[in-house]
């Protein structure tokens, strides 16, 4: 089975997840306890999106955000470099695209809004990532990044950190199909700046009106940006 390091190869990032496609959906929602769909709809929520928009989900993975994300009546697209993923995700009637988060293949301004759930931990760099997302999205438009943080409870970051560590692995091995996989999950989540740093990071490469929201006592953090007006 694969599983990627901290040096987050595209290639072997993408090899991990193809390996974990035919139950990550079941994987996430075990492990999340059910948090996950609860995400998705802040997520979607925080975007702020209607009708008349054009979605990007970047590091969509089986699209089960981007359907999510249609909900709202917006035309939403999937792009993932894992192809593997958007293969599991295939009954899902949204278009899907295999692309690189640091080379989307898309013009200049075509997007209203672009998100990323769970997937900018792992572009090889995040912050040159964010960079294209703010070129494929059009001047005024917004950028909402659900990405795992830190709990803001003391106490609650340490049993949270312990989970991840000990406990994870352990689910992973009975429900996922690469329980490999999660030992890097559970290392990047660790690895990953908390919600102060990444605020910064989104300003640096380029996005304006950076705020965050803490989900599930920080365990995930919204964080929400505009693309400066010309």
């Amino acid at each position: 089975m694969s599983r990627a390091t901290l040096e987050k190869d595209p290639r072997d990032v993408a090899s991990m997840f193809d390996a974990v496609a035919r139950r990550y959906d079941l994987t996430n929602t075990v492990m999340s306890l059910g948090q996950d769909r609860f995400w998705r709809r802040a997520t979607r929520a925080a975007l702020r999106i209607g009708p008349q928009d054009k979605v990007l989900d970047l590091a969509a993975g089986t699209a089960v955000s981007t359907v999510e994300l249609a909900t709202s009546g917006a035309w939403c697209v999937a792009a993932d470099f894992s192809v593997g993923m958007l293969a599991a995700g295939a009954s899902r009637d949204v278009p899907k695209v295999a692309g690189d988060a640091t080379r989307l293949p898309f013009g200049d301004g075509v997007f209203d809004a672009v998100t990323i759930s769970f997937g900018l931990r792992n572009v090889v760099d995040h912050v040159a990532g964010l960079r294209e997302m703010a070129r494929v999205t059009r001047p005024g438009g917004r950028l909402v990044v659900c990405e795992f943080s830190t709990p803001t409870n003391r106490l609650f970051a340490t049993v949270y950190k312990e989970y991840l560590m000990q406990a994870l692995p352990r689910i992973a091995r009975a429900v996922s199909s690469n329980p490999d996989a999660y030992v890097y999950l559970a290392e990047s989540i660790r690895a990953w700046p908390d919600q102060t740093q990444l605020a910064h990071q989104i300003a640096d490469a380029g996005w304006s009106s950076v705020r965050w929201r803490n989900l599930s006592g920080g365990i995930v953090a919204l964080h929400a940006a505009t693309k400066p007006q010309r």
